[in-house]
This record gives C-alpha cells, sequence and structure tokens, in this order.
C-alpha cells in the first residue's frame, strides 16, 4: 500500500490530474509488486517505494517538498521493520534527495533510532551521500504556494484550496508512506514528507516519529499516517492502532476503524493511514475529504481511491 496525502485535493477533481496521481501510483505499485515477487523483503520495498514518491514532484516529500517560513525545505523521514522492531528516522534535514535511503542507513548502521538537522547531515556526509541543490528540490508550484501562504502569514499543508482562510490546522495535508508485507510475512513501513507550507522554528510533525506517523510489528500490523502531524503525536496514532490489533485481537478493518474514531474522539484529528495487517489483509481510514492512496492486496490487481 502507498499514500500521497490527504485533504481536500481539490486538484483531484482537475481529471488531467487525477490520472497524473493514478499513473504515479500504478508505477510505483508495480515497483513494490516486482521487488516482493523476486523475493526482496518488506523493508526493500517500501524504501524503494518511497523514494519513487519522493522523486516525483507532484507529492510532498524530497523533489516537490513543501518551503518553510525562510522558503526552504526541510524534510522528515522514518523506515521501520516488523522483524524486531528495528527503526531509523531522520528530521529537519536539507539538501538530500531521497531522505528515506538516509531513514534506512540510519536503522541499518547507527546505534540510533532517529538523527536530526545538522548532526543527521553530517552523518549522511560520513556514509558518502550526495547532496542535490536547492534548485534541484524546489519547484515552481511549490514556491507559488509558499509565498501566497507566507502572505497571508497562514501555515499551511498541501492538498487544501489556496483560499482557506483557517490560519493553523485546517488546510492542507501531505506525506507519502508506503507499506508491505514479504514472503517471510515481514512487515514494514516508510513515511516521508516536506512538513507543511511556511512552517515554523524547526517545526518536526509525526512522519518521522516511530509510533506517530509510522509503525510495524510482525505480530500486528504495518501503518503510515498523513495528516496534521501534532494530532497524530498527541494520540501516538500508529503505535495505538497496532495495540488495538495486539490486545484486542481485530482485524484491518475494525482496528482502523476504532484508529480512526479514537483520533476524532481525542483530538478531532485531521488525516489518515494506510494499514496492512499480519493476515497481509489491507485498510485505509481517514477523517479528511479525501486521501490519495493504492494497494495490491494478495497479489490482486491495483487499487485507488482519493
Amino acid at each position: 500500500m502507498i499514500h500521497g496525502g490527504a485533504g481536500e485535493l481539490v486538484n483531484i477533481n482537475n481529471d488531467k490530474m487525477t490520472v497524473r496521481y493514478i499513473e504515479s501510483m500504478r508505477v510505483v505499485l508495480d515497483h513494490g509488486r516486482h521487488i516482493l515477487e523476486h523475493g526482496g523483503s518488506a523493508l526493500e520495498a517500501v524504501e524503494q517505494c518511497a523514494a519513487l514518491l519522493e522523486d516525483d514532484p507532484i507529492f510532498n516529500a524530497g523533489m516537490g517538498s513543501v518551503l518553510n517560513e525562510d522558503g526552504k525545505i526541510e524534510m522528515d523521514a522514518a523506515i521501520m521493520s516488523g522483524d524486531g522492531l528495528q527503526a531509523g528516522s531522520v528530521a529537519g534535514i536539507h539538501n538530500i534527495a531521497n531522505p528515506i535511503h538516509l531513514a534506512r542507513v540510519v536503522l541499518e548502521e547507527s546505534e540510533h533510532v532517529m538523527l536530526i538537522g545538522e548532526g543527521a547531515e553530517r552523518f549522511a556526509k560520513l556514509k558518502k551521500f550526495e547532496f542535490v541543490t536547492d534548485d534541484y528540490l524546489i519547484t515552481p508550484e511549490r514556491k507559488a504556494q509558499w509565498q501566497e501562504a507566507h502572505r497571508s502569514g497562514r501555515i499551511s499543508l498541501d492538498h487544501d484550496s489556496p483560499t482557506q482562510t483557517d490560519n493553523s490546522t485546517d488546510d492542507k495535508y501531505g506525506t507519502i508512506g508506503a507499506i508491505a508485507k514479504d514472503n517471510d510475512g515481514n512487515l514494514a513501513a516508510a513515511t516521508s514528507t516536506g512538513g507543511i507550507v511556511n512552517k515554523r522554528f524547526g517545526r518536526v510533525g509525526d512522519s518521522p516519529i516511530i509510533g506517530a506517523g509510522v509503525y510495524a510489528d510482525n505480530e500486528t500490523c504495518a501503518i503510515s499516517c498523513t495528516g496534521f502531524g501534532e494530532d497524530f503525536m498527541r494520540v501516538a496514532l500508529a503505535k495505538t492502532v497496532s495495540d488495538l490489533i495486539e490486545f484486542k485481537g481485530l482485524d484491518a478493518k475494525t482496528a482502523t476503524e476504532q484508529g480512526i474514531k479514537y483520533l476524532t474522539k481525542k483530538v478531532k484529528g485531521r488525516g489518515g493511514f494506510i494499514l496492512i495487517d499480519k493476515e497481509g489483509k489491507c485498510a485505509s481510514g481517514y477523517t479528511t475529504a479525501k486521501m490519495i492512496h493504492g494497494w495490491i492486496e494478495n497479489s490482486g490487481e491495483s487499487l485507488y481511491r482519493f
């Protein structure tokens, strides 16, 4: 399963953009299928699928990330393996084309789970990552979006109408994510984002927070979230949904329904998540008008929903 953000998604009403999103998701899902059918691991599949989404400028991650209050890109990403609960995470990084690749190296080659800012970039240099220029990452559309938000003093996300007037949480929710179960029964999850438009003060959302925006446990599920990150952090949503499966014995669909109810009841949270349970069942839920996502269940056909 993959997702590409939640919100009003007003541009999905445009047939040309709908085709564009579907084609992008089709390519990514087919790539993930190919990895798994040829014996690749769930961890490899989610990393590679997330990287493809980071490389597509229509999504808010990697190239095409939204800009912070200074007109710069600060990116976050996390990846987790359900086998042994191994995880790697980076936050507030600049000029890395694929933050999810750096998160994977943190998982495998660091004694830590999460690295941030300058320290994460020093680690990237140590591991011979190539740095890219701002011109590579920043697209004209994102620059125009930031200019509008900057003029109005709004913090916003990337999938709602630019004419909204709410000053804080009710705008645009964009993140990318990928989850998978492989032939060995291992689960994995990955999440990556540029954050929210015009974000301030070194803000970090839920995407790189293990248990908030991403989680994987072979005994429960793999989950990747998208939305207003502060809400997801306050209820530790990814781990909460995993716990619903572990302690109540719920299936994917029921756990998702209860997770969305919990998010709404506790914080009136906006956003959603995708989930694959330990049986390989897929589910998704969201409180926003729409959420871009697609999936392949039990080696079947590719399916899409907005």
